[in-house]
């Protein structure tokens, strides 16, 4: 008995045509949920980069650690272990707000950049 070769090709299409129908129609069903979050009226997810907590340290870990440092030693950014006796309060939520030199702007909202400011500012 001599078997058909196309057979095989055949089911994996249909398979393969059934899966991006499937997948389609369950991306149609989330696009109303990714249209409210887009404009804000979504659920509201923890966001990783500190956002929805005023812990400073947990901002830090959050959103400066891959720069400066789990220990605040330093690396791409610079040595932030006595940045207090180098910089004032406002000096440094004005940094961290609008960023200086290789360091980027808004990384935070102006609420997490002020208990950041006030914990870095205690660093002498």
């Amino acid at each position: 008995m001599k078997r058909n070769p196309v057979i095989p090709f055949a089911i994996i299409a249909i398979i393969g045509i059934l899966m991006v129908i499937v997948l389609s129609v369950v991306g149609l069903g989330q696009q109303e949920a990714i249209e409210k979050a887009e404009e804000g009226g979504g659920e509201k997810q923890e966001q990783g980069e500190g956002a929805t907590t005023d812990d400073p340290e947990a901002i830090f870990q959050n959103t400066c650690v891959s720069c400066h440092g789990a220990d605040l030693t330093g690396g791409v950014g610079p040595d932030l272990t006595q940045v207090g006796s180098r910089y004032s309060k406002e000096e440094i939520k004005d940094i961290i707000i609008n960023g200086k030199g290789t360091m980027p702007a808004g990384l935070v909202q102006e609420p997490q950049a002020e208990a950041l400011a006030k914990w870095l500012a205690e660093k002498k």
